[in-house]
């Protein structure tokens, strides 16, 4: 018991203590000193002493940082790690119309690490300047011809200041003989868009193609469908995003971020608009006859409006059976001018008019229901019908909603290939944005997948890696959180203890036996004492059946020995009466030991 009152009282004065601190903390604006009584104080300074000496993090385990090698073939590679834009061409282009202040494509790039970098040497493609056009591009090593093997394309992105308004997608320039990077534009062609795009709320993951007609030989631009997973954390968490394209030949595709599945489907099915124009289209040429009846439903021709109809009938009349209120003052106005009112020194009548006192609530009508001219409330009015129209009923004359009629489609054409796209020979990166520092990095097109995964181990996988080692654990959140607010050390202590006393309070909670001293203040028998009574009683018991036996066996001794003269059969006949008497004798030795048949104890 007294182990149980200890610890209420340790949980009170830790409780106590926690919100005096809080309120001392909210007091002070976050100020890490806590005043409490002096009797606490070494205490509390043993405990800081404590946990400075524990709270050292251990050292963060190093992520040693080595260029990516690509593990197979690829169409294009690129990590930046030289530190140059050697291979990759600025674009000095303008824009068609723009503005000339805001056509050039004259935004800034240039290869840096990427800020709060936790791998030195790890560098990558920055677009620095804000509110500009940026184009860059470079020649892929081959151009890239979709046949019987996969298209990936890869590449890592860091919206580093987040992202207001802006790109970071990438274009596959098509290849043709007309294509000049130095000039790379809007209107450059391309066969492939791919990457985020942010405004406003929207977030993007575009992927486009484009695809040729093969009638008219004009390009159509193809859109996916958006995906379904929320993409915001991806332009918002400051962290760096691996954004994988895979395009198989089955014309189905897959859309990656961060190795995981986003988007999915067929070029076929899931583009819009359709690759494929609908067999059949409506002939612009037809129209809808004159006499064409569209209405399902017609009044009634042959209804009658009622005799007693009144369409004159107001909605509202007064309630004639409606009474003033007694006390209702009549001649006294619902507002009066406030008598306390004055008119401004600066008030010009010539300029302003004459001046009047502001209207108030009449202080009369206070007291009273009501001022004013009264007048009977309105009520709605029982014989109001409105305006009478004939019912409804079905049009025999109804030929449905009139649609023109369907023609074969001239423009018709199948293309079950799609996924056979115009070649392309160099990537680019064509952008507006109003935010800066967005940071690119790690470029492959390739068509294994096996070559891409190993190229975002290599490169993306150690950024993770290294993020991961760099993050504190919960103890270590737990302990710098600590280190700001104090007094977290007394919850933490509090959030310990508690479990702890509850185990002592349930294990040491068992029903106890009341002690023999109980037992002296009353005359009620104590457990064992009873016990011994019962034993005693029965040992009792079997020696006065014991006795009675003895006494009878030394009486019938006694009598054959005054029959010593008595015949053998006699004696014959006795040995069996004894041997009779026996079982007898056991019998009822036995039905003497039952408890039922015992006699009571007399004290």
């Amino acid at each position: 018991m007294e182990l149980k009152w200890l610890l209420y009282m340790t949980l009170l004065a830790l409780g106590t203590l926690a919100v005096q601190a809080q309120d001392m903390d909210d007091e002070n604006d976050g100020d890490d000193v806590v005043d409490i009584e002096d009797d606490l104080d070494d205490g509390i300074e043993d405990v800081e002493e404590s946990k400075s000496e524990t709270s050292t993090p251990p050292p963060t385990p190093k992520v040693t940082y080595r260029a990516p090698v690509p593990t197979g073939e690829v169409y294009f590679v690129e990590s930046f790690d030289k530190g140059t834009l050697d291979g990759w061409i600025l674009s000095r282009a303008k824009k068609d119309d723009t503005d000339d202040e805001i056509a050039k494509y004259d935004g800034k790039w240039e290869v840096q690490d990427m800020k709060d970098t936790k791998l030195p040497g790890d560098r990558g493609l920055v677009l620095v300047t804000r509110a500009k056009h940026h184009a860059i591009s470079a020649k892929l090593s081959k151009p890239f011809v979709f046949d019987t093997k996969p298209l990936i394309v890869q590449y890592e992105v860091n919206f580093q200041n987040g992202i207001e308004c802006g790109g970071a997608y990438v274009k596959l320039l098509s290849k043709t003989p007309e294509l000049n990077l130095d000039q790379f534009h809007d209107k450059t062609p391309y066969t492939i868009m791919f990457g985020p795009d942010k405004c406003g709320e929207d977030y993007k993951l575009h992927f486009i193609f484009r695809h040729k007609n093969p009638k008219t030989g004009k390009y159509e631009e193809k859109h996916a469908k958006r995906p379904d997973a929320d993409l915001k954390t991806y332009f918002t968490d400051k962290k760096t995003h691996l954004y994988t394209l895979v395009l198989n030949p089955d014309n189905s595709f897959e859309i990656l971020v961060d190795q995981t599945v986003v988007n999915s489907g067929n070029l076929l099915n899931d583009m819009s608009p359709p690759v494929n124009p609908p067999r059949e289209i409506e002939d612009p040429n037809d129209q809808k006859p004159e006499d064409w009846d569209e209405r399902p439903k017609i009044p009634d021709p042959d209804a009658v409006k009622p005799d007693d109809w009144d369409e004159d009938a107001p909605a509202k009349i007064a309630d004639e059976n409606a009474v003033k209120p007694e006390g209702w003052l009549d001649d006294e106005p619902e507002y009066v001018a406030d008598p306390d009112a004055e008119k401004p020194e600066d008030w010009d009548e010539d300029m302003d008019g004459e001046w009047e006192a502001p209207q108030i609530a009449n202080p009369k009508c206070e007291a009273a229901p009501g001022c004013g001219t009264w007048q009977r409330p309105m009520i709605d009015n029982p014989n109001y019908k409105g305006k009478w129209k004939p019912p409804m009923i079905d049009n025999v004359n109804y030929q449905g909603i009139w649609k023109p009629r369907k023609i074969p489609n001239p423009d018709f054409f199948e293309d079950l290939e799609p996924f056979k796209m115009t070649p392309f020979s160099a990537v680019g990166l064509e952008l507006w944005s109003m935010t800066s520092d967005i940071f690119f990095d790690n470029f492959i097109i390739c068509t294994e997948r096996a070559v891409a995964d190993d190229w975002a181990n290599d490169g993306w996988g150690l950024k993770k890696a290294a993020d991961g080692a760099a993050e504190p654990g919960v103890v270590g959140q737990m302990m710098a959180a600590a280190e700001e607010r104090p007094w977290l050390w007394v919850v933490y202590i509090l959030t310990v203890a508690l479990p702890v006393f509850l185990v002592v309070l349930f294990c040491c909670s068992g029903k106890k036996q009341p002690s023999a001293a109980e037992y002296k203040k009353t005359d009620a028998p104590q457990p064992d004492v009873m016990d011994e009574e019962k034993e005693e009683e029965k040992d009792k018991g079997d020696k006065e059946e014991e006795e009675e036996e003895g006494e009878a066996n030394e009486e019938k001794l006694g009598s054959d020995a005054d029959l010593g003269s008595a015949s053998q059969e006699e004696e014959e006949e006795d040995d069996e009466e004894d041997e009779d008497r026996k079982p007898a004798s056991e019998e009822e030795e036995t039905v003497n030991r039952s408890p039922r048949n015992r006699k009571p104890r007399k004290d």
